[in-house]
């Protein structure tokens, strides 16, 4: 920035001095002024400059003549622009590291964001919405707060030092001048103002549209079985049509920037040029016809600055738009994250206690006073219908979502929210029912978020879930890229893989969620045989609908309505007739 400042300086000072020779040159040339045939002692004033500058005038025009003297002159002009735009240029290039560096920053910000926000932000907000925030409203700014930054720094040096040399030339007429240019200001400001509301509306717009976009990609097969195609097509349409015409109001608008600015602009010469003339004709103006005409060089010259703060004044607006939209981002207060002193805990040593938990995503309550204590190296399964708060119960445990202050976790007796979150769920693994893989190698998947790991832990991992023997069977191996969520790997496929990564990362407590309900029975046996290999020695919380995969567990927790209604081993609930022998009857009937 300090570059930019001294660059636009030197460039502004070289273009002033190429403009100030005009006028002795024009008058030495037309006979308007006297010949300067004494040069005075050098100082730093302008009626000294000035005489010099006159008297070496004079003496090229002695010396060499009027014709030869034109041309050196000019060439000496050309020079000295030559030292103004190459000043201008290197003005400009300080700015691209910084420009671009903005952007970059807004842009890792507001990814690291993303990652720290919990999950439950993710449920109030649409997936396309957010792409929008981190892809177009970034470009938004980039294109139009960005693009005005080197005028925040260039255009107020030029105007400054132009209006300098206006007052020296003529204070009554510079007077003049700013009387007519806060009106032009005003004006443009109050256009561009009108901006900021369709631009919001616009980026709104794009985020329904990519959301669509990305509901029609996960969803193509259903869309295509139930022929949808026309009710989808409907509604994308419908979206960029809502699109198109708000774009067509902001454009509008936004070509309004450069016709207003040069219409004034024009007007404001045109006005100038009247009243300075008409003081001159008049005799009664202060400035010599060739000191008027240089007078409208550095007018001239302040116009496209200004003009270019009045187009700047119509991209910030509409920059502000896409700074309020990702600030909806970046403001968000985090409930989830470390508290002042949070302590460090590496191992897991006793047991894991849920006391008096109670949760709701909104009004209603989806768990209701939870007590129950887990036991290290014990296997608790977790059943009951849908929507009785089996995972949510699970969610809680590495801090998906925050507890109500009356509702505890301990894990040797440290409540959870006293532990650093990184330490937190350094402790866990998880298997979801859908098995969550990037569009990398298999190596990379297993080794997710792992540093350090070597060939044979990579290779050990996939033995213990199952997966290195269909691994092996692809040309590159464990290099092999798997494609988009694993979609090159059936179901049983990926969900060995999600259990490599498990047994990789080798947690003490291990969560599993659905982990085999999605499966075919071949895959369900395979995968069963890998979850009985990870869950050896540890500690393990399973919910499963399939009841055949948790007879071995020690013990069965039987939920309903958000609330522990059985308890026991398989037999024990079995010999009990209750809810969990009604499940178990639906599912062997």
């Amino acid at each position: 920035m300090v570059y930019n400042v001294v660059f636009n300086l030197l460039g502004a000072v070289f273009g002033a001095f190429s403009f100030l020779a005009l006028s002795p040159i024009l008058g030495i040339l037309f006979g308007t002024q006297e010949m300067v045939t004494e040069p005075v002692q050098f100082s730093l004033e302008m009626s000294s400059l000035k005489h010099n500058l006159f008297y070496y005038m004079s003496q090229v025009v002695d010396d060499a003549g009027p014709m030869k003297a034109l041309f050196l002159i000019g060439f000496f002009m050309i020079f000295m622009v030559f030292l103004k735009v190459g000043f201008t240029y290197l003005a400009s290039s300080t700015m691209v590291p910084l420009r671009n560096g903005v952007v970059r920053d807004i842009r890792n910000k507001i990814y690291r964001k993303l990652l720290a926000l919990p999950v439950g932000y993710y449920s109030e907000e649409k997936k396309g919405d957010i792409i929008a925030r981190v892809t177009g409203d970034v470009t938004e700014i980039e294109n139009s707060i960005m693009n005005s930054l080197e005028m925040l720094f260039k255009n107020p040096i030029l105007i400054i030092i132009s209006l300098l040399v206006m007052v020296y030339m003529s204070w009554s007429l510079t007077l003049f001048v700013f009387v007519m240019l806060p009106l032009a200001a005003l004006i443009t400001g109050r256009v561009g103002r009108t901006l900021k509301k369709p631009s919001r509306k616009g980026q709104e717009k794009m985020g329904e549209i990519l959301s669509t976009i990305d509901e029609t990609l996960s969803g193509l097969n259903i869309i295509k079985a139930f022929t949808a195609e026309n009710k989808m097509e409907n509604r994308f349409e419908a979206e960029t049509n809502d699109y198109y015409r708000t774009m067509n109001k902001l454009m509008w608008r936004r070509h309004l920037a450069h016709p207003v600015s040069e219409f004034l602009g024009t007007a404001i010469i045109i006005i100038v040029l009247w009243y300075g003339g008409s003081l001159i004709l008049k005799n009664e103006g202060l400035l010599a016809p060739e000191d008027f005409m240089t007078y409208l060089v550095f007018f001239y010259s302040i116009i496209n600055p200004a003009k270019a703060f009045s187009t700047a004044v119509y991209s910030v607006e509409k920059g502000l738009a896409s700074v309020e939209r990702i600030d909806r981002i970046l403001l968000t207060k985090n409930p989830i994250k470390d508290k002042p002193g949070a302590i460090s805990k590496k191992l897991f040593e006793r047991e894991i206690t849920f006391d008096n938990v109670t949760f709701s995503y909104g009004d209603e309550n989806v768990l209701k006073n939870i007590n129950l204590t887990i036991p290290k190296g014990k296997t608790v399964a977790l059943v009951g219908k849908s929507g009785s708060g089996k995972t949510t119960m699970v969610n809680l445990l590495p801090r998906f979502w925050d507890l109500k202050p009356q509702s505890r976790i301990l894990i040797d007796g440290v409540d959870i929210r006293d532990i650093k979150l990184s330490d937190l769920r350094g402790l866990m693994g998880y298997v979801s029912q859908e098995a969550i893989l990037f569009n990398d190698s298999f190596r990379n998947n297993i080794a997710f978020g792992i540093d350090n790991v070597t060939e044979s832990d990579i290779v050990n991992a996939a033995k213990v879930a199952h997966a290195h023997e269909f691994i092996s069977k692809y040309e590159h191996g464990y290099d092999t890229t798997i494609g988009d969520r694993g979609s090159k790997l059936s179901g049983g496929q990926r969900q060995r893989l999600s259990i490599a990564r498990a047994v990789l990362k080798n947690p003490p407590i291990m969560i599993l969620d659905e982990a085999t309900s999605a499966l075919d029975t071949e895959s369900e046996k395979l995968v069963q045989d890998a979850l009985e290999a990870l869950m050896l020695n540890r500690t393990s919380i399973v919910i499963a609908h399939r009841l055949s995969t948790i007879k071995n567990a020690d013990v069965i927790y039987v939920f309903k309505k958000g609330k522990i209604v059985e308890q026991g081993n398989h037999e024990e609930l079995l010999a009990e007739c209750g809810e969990y022998s009604k499940l178990h009857k639906l599912q062997v009937y």
